[in-house]
């Protein structure tokens, strides 16, 4: 296997989607989804990946690189929606809340054709149930590799007929220790295939993957670079007694409605946890051990702004895609500058802009230097002493969140719950915000001075006719 190697360069106003071999109805689809312009990754990778080429692309959460793998993938369906085709395509992703979310983005992506069968196989749900969706046909399967590998070995799955491999967040897959799984799931594809892998980093295990498993891919990076004029980045030099109560200092002074804060380590995790809620500061951990279910209610709280601060290690936070973030906080700096890139990308998406805020150590000044030479520019230091409480109340959420018992297994739907909280409570949509339905439970965020009173009516009251249980979480 030999990877030729080719540098993607930053997005032009003439790149396009419709310079592209694409369906009329994939266009007239891509214009309503509101998608006109290619990001770097999909101008770069499109045209090969359009071609048939295997490839290799690195580039960050948010790059807009679902759409760079799901076009080519979608047309490439043949005889979609029958439940006699095989499976045509399959997605490995690393964690099932990447999954549910590459799984809703190909749906939009593949309205423009008929019948398009997307299912998803991911651990922390019963394989009854994804065994009879298997069952009515899958054009598309995305998935972590240790649930598609019990579907292969239970005969429930064949992936003889996949045309097309997408391997996304495959750095995150490495790290997890999924290699061999991965191993097990390929060989079981059809050798003719397209192999797509997708990676915010390059560890040594990318290599091995491409060598076993593609055929003469393509390179392509694309520099995960942030404008300075979007992204205002500022570091603080602390001793490290200082650094937890810091992270306190900087939400006083900024006061951003929603924070994601990185740490290095898990117990760097709850400590920093521990001391914001004991200053009253709504805040919550996110890191690899937690079960599925602690996981799911901690996501949709800082999703649908029920929570100020979700503090979270790299592994646990890839994945994350939280629209309006207005700051992020590392309390620790990362010793891989591409990690850093990562990190501070998550604010200032589309036309918002974000801010960065990094503590640091004399120790850590060495993994500074790093950054600033990838970045191409010196860093913006500023005292401690300058973070001053601003005026005004408590930092508080807008939101909270009730948790109805009860999710598609009962066929409750988004409208339903909407239609409830307007019935039986009296709130006007303005008071609603995301409605998340899972397989067994709701989760529906309202605002925060109504919530208690809500969860008492809605306890009261009905859903499809149905008495509920519910609880503010």
């Amino acid at each position: 296997m030999t990877a030729t190697s080719s540098a993607a360069t930053p997005t032009s106003k003439s790149a396009r989607f419709d310079q592209l071999a694409l369906a009329s109805a994939t266009l007239q689809n891509l214009e309503q989804l509101g998608y006109a312009q290619m990001t770097p990754i999909q101008a770069a990778t499109l045209p090969l990946t359009l071609a048939g080429q295997d490839l290799i692309a690195q580039a960050s959460t948010g790059s807009g690189k679902t759409v760079a793998f799901g076009l080519p993938l979608i047309e490439r369906l043949q005889s979609a929606g029958s439940p006699s085709a095989p499976v045509q395509a399959v997605i490995l992703c690393p964690t099932r809340e990447l999954a549910d979310q590459v799984t809703m983005e190909i749906r939009r992506l593949a309205r423009a054709r008929q019948n398009v069968k997307v299912v998803t196989l991911c651990g922390g749900v019963a394989l009854r149930g994804q065994t009879v969706s298997l069952e009515h046909g899958a054009d598309i399967v995305v998935g972590t590799p240790g649930r598609i590998l019990d579907h292969l070995e239970r005969g429930s799955l064949s992936l003889a007929g996949v045309n097309t491999l997408v391997l996304d967040e495959a750095d995150r897959m490495l790290d997890m220790g999924f290699f061999d799984d991965i191993a097990k799931v390929v060989r079981q594809c059809a050798k003719d295939r397209q192999t797509l892998l997708f990676s915010a980093t390059y560890p040594e295990g990318i290599d091995k993957l491409a060598a076993q498993f593609m055929r003469q891919p393509q390179t392509i990076k694309v520099e995960a670079q942030h404008s300075a004029h979007k992204i205002r980045q500022i570091f603080f030099e602390v001793a490290e007694h200082e650094r937890l109560h810091a992270v306190s200092s900087i939400l006083a002074h900024y006061r951003p409605e929603r924070t994601l804060v990185f740490c290095n380590t898990k117990q760097q995790c709850r400590d920093v946890v521990a001391v914001l809620q004991a200053q009253g500061l709504s805040a919550l951990a996110l890191y690899g051990e937690l079960e599925q279910r602690e996981r799911d209610q901690v996501l949709v709280q800082f999703a649908n702004r029920s929570c100020s601060v979700l503090v979270a290690t790299d592994v646990a936070s890839r994945g994350l895609d939280v629209q309006g973030l207005e700051a992020v906080i590392n309390v620790d700096v990362t010793p891989d500058p591409e990690i850093h890139i990562h990190r501070i990308g998550r604010t200032g998406r589309g036309d918002a802009e974000g801010l960065a805020l990094t503590l640091a150590s004399m120790d850590e000044m060495g993994s500074v230097g790093k950054i600033e030479v990838l970045q191409g520019r010196e860093s913006d230091w500023q005292p401690l002493s300058m973070l001053t409480p601003t005026a005004g109340g408590p930092l508080l959420p807008p939101m909270r969140t009730l948790q109805i018992v009860g999710g598609r297994k009962e066929k409750i739907r988004a409208g339903d719950v909407m239609g409830a909280l307007a019935g039986e409570c009296g709130l006007t949509r303005e008071q609603v915000g995301k409605i998340n339905v899972n397989e067994f439970s709701t989760y529906v965020a309202v605002q925060a001075d109504v919530a208690k009173k809500v969860e008492a009516q809605l306890s009261r009251g009905k859903i499809k006719g149905k008495t509920v249980k519910v609880r503010l979480i």
